[in-house]
């Protein structure tokens, strides 16, 4: 095994390597601090990460790990749950550079890759042919293909596709020589060639040849058992013994088989040759059966699978609980009735309705004549997708119950066959009744696996014992069941201590002679499937380590902490998929420190071990928070809620009171004052705000981009504008709401405020102008919480006496109002907390409010124009995280001739002013190109443009030259 490389090796071997390379070699802190932990439990600090570009490349890192005595660690997105990922070599990320799809043969029917493709992102390129790469792991719009044969993935759909292993053709691999080998299918003639090649190649179907040929028998008898579908258990040695020649009918030989699920530690994979098939049935029916128990669940699943479904998943209580009041999963519960103990979901597919209808009726009647399940209700159509959102949610779902006692992925995916199923989790639960503990159960029902993980606090000495107890049992379990320790999620190191218990010595030695032959350097991703390090051994937390506690000025005590709201993470990496509005930043570098699992990782990593006096200045935080762009989109779609956006704010606030509140962050964290005062001149404010020299000199002076033109005030605020409209109209009866003209709209924009008031007056509508000035949205995008504190305090109060549900305060400008809803709730303070409660679900946006009035049948069609529009939308990043674009597309689909389409943006990359900085205006405008700039240049003349947010609006003038309309002014 390797020994701390790190303290062998000098920086200038590794710049000299990094020379070498056509990609790029990284050893500083920051990128050691983001690669030292993956999804799993365990933490080690490679010497330097790598971001290959070539296969020379990989060739020159092999070389070099061969002459230094270090190790190579492959990596896709990360986000393996037995630490696979992790050690103390180098990490050579794959996930940038090697992302093409190359070659697609639809008449043989496979497609040929390099590892860095995403799954999901393969299936849409080959969806336009009618065809898909069938495993689907939870993690599919993120995850690899790499990493999916380095564990052999299978996921939901495997009751159908089965693992990666089984669709995986060829590979064409780097061994630990140097050298390039191309595995695949064999006659036995190819294989008895093959055999007396020369070279590493040559030797290894040799010794595979002997390991098979005479301990064939000793292997099928060890590993488990035939009808147990999910199986990634050591080596897959019995696989290639039911191969030719040794299994006469069995099919080619095909050293693939063993590869898939060596977890990167036998050759290092560029590309991949994959099987695929045609796209499923076209029409989906689910039906969730609810129970009262477990057992009753898994008893079910025997009858469900009787029925040939296409997926059939299990969520506990502990899951469905996770979901309850989470703005991303609460709307997807509306088939939950009761409080179910588990729930398993069963999917049925047929080219017509009427047919998967019936094979779910023909299941329901039969488990209700088992007397099992209480709900059996039925979901089709447009519903269907949103159960499935929910049930892949679960892993992340865990890392939000309250405190450190966590689910833990030690026992994570056992698999037995399915006739074992019941009595196995039986025996599971009186085991773990045993130890005290009440377990998570969720997933694959269907294929014999269910995803099982106690509830253990890690820094803890007794509950670091019960990690390697329960471990230890349940792997005696799964003996006596001859099933597989690792149904899809790999042995890693967590699982590898326990193998020898599994499979016996005898055949645990085979192991060890087939990794000894592949990689006799041992350089390959070392103490992974064999040799692992004690499993108690570097594991994330410290023995009986606390978590520190810091004065914030946020209200972290919901989550125990700013830290603890931090370790929240548990690496499952929705922060690296390349849709929706989270971490735009990522989306565009493609960097781990730019995704939020990079941020938690740093913060979690530097504010529990840093030793300065305030640690929040480590440079290492500063770099991996300055790309965030404080969008809100980990509020909805991190499923463990890690909010950045808050964090960062209390980050830049906590670098403040040691090193002051630089010129910039003062300038546009005020802006609203400033443009109060600039609103008294607005002529000769403006003047110097877009003067040739005056504006060259200020932007200069607040490190602006010099691209950017600086926002004007308006010639006349919204104040003196809605002084004259008053006069114009006299409301009816429809009752009283309170309109909050924010400081972006009262100075800058101030006709789509008297639009919103007009809007709201010709509906009928008495209203009232708030008295609030501020939103505080400035203060906080800069870190300036005193300010930002005083503020909501102050509008708090004042909201108070005047908001309720019968008179709502309604707001124009998303990052505006929500941040009633959101971060007011982390300001208010312990004298305000109720109130602040109380007033948040009484503060609107003006589409929310209107769009309940038309539910209610207060407003209809005929409240509005007839003329034709066809719109093209773009939605702010906070009303999507907080919100939703849905409600202004459904209000503007309102009008009898107006047709709405939705752009499927992200965030715009403006942020408020981080796209006018200078230092992010390249990264403002590659993250607008990625969707919202191309899809407004595509766009005829005659759609109108439509974008909520004032930042929004910028920028779609700025990077495209089109106006975008609030949506106020159209209706």
């Amino acid at each position: 095994m390797t020994t701390s490389p790190q303290h062998r090796i000098s920086s200038s071997q590794l710049a000299a390597l990094g020379q070498q390379l056509s990609g790029s070699l990284h050893y500083d802190r920051l990128l050691r601090t983001l690669y030292a932990t993956d999804a799993s439990v365990y933490r080690e600090l490679p010497l330097a990460v790598a971001f290959p570009k070539t296969e020379t490349d990989i060739q020159l890192l092999i070389a070099f790990a061969r002459e230094q005595g270090t190790s190579l660690i492959p990596r896709t997105a990360g986000t393996s749950l037995a630490g696979q990922c992790v050690g103390d070599g180098i990490v050579v990320d794959v996930s940038r550079h090697f992302t093409e799809i190359l070659e697609l043969n639809l008449e043989e029917g496979w497609v040929r890759v390099q590892p860095g493709v995403i799954r999901d992102t393969l299936n849409d390129f080959l969806r336009p042919h009618g065809y898909w790469f069938g495993p689907n792991t939870s993690t599919a719009n993120r995850c690899m293909i790499g990493g999916m044969v380095g564990n052999n993935s299978c996921g939901s759909t495997s009751i159908v596709y089965g693992s990666t292993r089984e669709h995986t053709l060829e590979l064409r691999c780097l061994l630990s020589d140097g050298q390039i080998a191309e595995f695949g299918p064999l006659s036995v003639a190819e294989l008895a060639k093959k055999q007396q090649a020369p070279g590493r190649e040559g030797k290894l179907y040799r010794q595979l040849d002997q390991l098979l040929s005479d301990e064939r028998q000793q292997i099928l008898d060890a590993m488990p058992k035939v009808s147990v579908q999910r199986r990634n258990t050591g080596y897959a040695l019995d696989l290639l013994a039911r191969q030719q020649p040794y299994a006469k009918d069995g099919p080619l030989f095909n050293a693939c088989s063993l590869l898939c699920g060596s977890e990167g530690t036998l050759a290092f994979t560029t590309e991949i040759k994959l099987n695929i098939e045609p796209l499923p049935a076209p029409v989906d029916v689910v039906v969730a059966l609810h129970f009262t128990s477990i057992d009753d669940s898994m008893r079910a699943t025997q009858i469900a699978m009787r029925h040939q479904p296409t997926l059939c998943e299990l969520m506990d209580k502990v899951i469905l609980d996770c979901t309850k009041g989470q703005l991303a999963y609460e709307p997807l519960r509306s088939f939950v009735e009761g409080d179910p103990a588990a729930i398993l979901c069963v999917e049925f597919r047929a080219k017509q309705q009427e047919e998967a209808q019936a094979k779910a009726e023909a299941m329901i009647a039969e488990v209700q004549a088992a007397g099992l399940g209480y709900a059996f209700p039925v979901i089709k159509g447009e519903q269907t997708p949103g159960v499935w959102q929910l049930r892949a949610a679960g892993l992340g779902l865990l890392a939000n119950l309250p405190g450190d006692r966590k689910a833990v992925a030690c026992i994570e995916d056992t698999a037995v066959s399915i006739d074992d199923l019941p009595d196995y989790i039986r025996e599971f639960g009186e085991l773990m009744a045993g130890f005290g503990q009440r377990a998570v159960y969720y997933a694959h029902a269907g294929a014999g696996e269910i995803h099982l993980r106690p509830i253990l606090d890690l820094k803890r000495a007794n509950d670091r014992d019960d990690f390697y107890r329960i471990s230890q049992a349940v792997a005696e379990l799964v003996k006596k069941y001859q099933g597989s320790l690792s149904g899809e999620h790999g042995d890693g190191r967590v699982r590898a201590p326990f193998i020898p218990l599994l499979v016996g010595e005898e055949v645990y030695e085979l192991f060890r002679q087939v990794k000894q032959a592949w990689d006799p350097e041992n350089i390959f991703n070392p103490g992974k499937i064999v040799n692992a390090a004690p499993m108690l051994e570097s594991l994330r937390f410290k023995e009986e380590q606390d978590s520190r506690e810091f004065d914030t000025l946020l209200d972290f005590s919901p989550e125990g902490g700013l830290l603890r709201l931090a370790e929240k993470c548990n690496g499952s990496g929705d922060c690296r998929k390349l849709s929706g509005t989270m971490c735009p930043s990522y989306q565009a570098t493609r960097h781990e420190k730019d995704s939020t699992r990079g941020r938690a990782n740093v913060l979690r990593e530097l504010l529990t071990r840093s030793e300065r006096d305030n640690p929040f200045t480590e440079p290492e935080i500063k770099a991996a928070l300055d790309l965030c762009l404080s969008c809100k989109g980990c509020t909805a779609e991190c499923p463990s809620q890690v909010d950045m956006t808050s964090l960062k704010a209390e980050v830049q606030h906590q670098v403040y009171r040691t090193k002051g509140v630089p010129l910039r962050a003062r300038v546009f964290g005020h802006i609203g004052r400033i443009n109060r005062w600039a609103s008294i001149w607005p002529g000769l404010s403006n003047l110097f705000l877009r003067g040739w020299l005056t504006a060259g000199l200020l932007k200069r002076l607040l490190d602006v981009a010099p691209e950017r033109q600086l926002p004007r005030v308006a010639r006349h605020h919204f104040a003196a504008q809605n002084q004259r409209l008053a006069r114009q109209y006299v409301a009816n009866d429809r009752g009283e709401v309170y309109l909050f003209v924010d400081e972006f709209i009262r100075y800058n924009e101030p006709k789509i405020g008297s639009k919103a008031l007009e809007l709201l007056w010709r509906l009928g509508y008495r209203v009232q102008l708030a008295p609030l000035r501020e939103s505080a949205r400035a203060q906080l995008s800069k870190g300036l919480l005193p300010a930002a504190r005083r503020i909501a305090r102050q509008n708090i109060q004042a909201c108070a006496p005047l908001i309720s549900e019968a008179t709502p305060l309604l707001g124009i400008e998303p990052s505006a109002i929500l941040g009633f809803r959101d971060e007011y709730l982390r300001l208010a303070g312990s004298e305000l907390q109720a109130e602040a409660e109380a007033l948040a679900p009484h503060c609107l946006l003006l589409e929310e409010f209107l769009l309940r009035e038309v539910e209610a049948g207060r407003l209809s069609p005929v409240d509005f124009s007839s003329e034709t529009r066809h719109l093209l939308l773009h939605g702010h990043c906070h009303q999507k995280a907080l919100s939703s674009v849905d409600i202004t597309a459904q209000l503007l689909a309102l009008p009898t001739n107006f047709s709405v389409e939705v752009i499927p943006s992200g965030c715009c990359g403006m942020a408020g002013s981080f796209g006018y900085e200078r230092e992010h205006y390249a990264l403002s405008q590659q993250i607008g190109e990625q969707v919202l700039f191309p899809a407004v240049r595509a766009a005829a003349a005659k759609k109108t443009i439509v974008a909520t947010g004032v930042s929004c609006r910028h920028q779609i003038e700025e990077g495209v030259g089109r106006r975008a309309q609030h949506w106020v002014e159209l209706l």
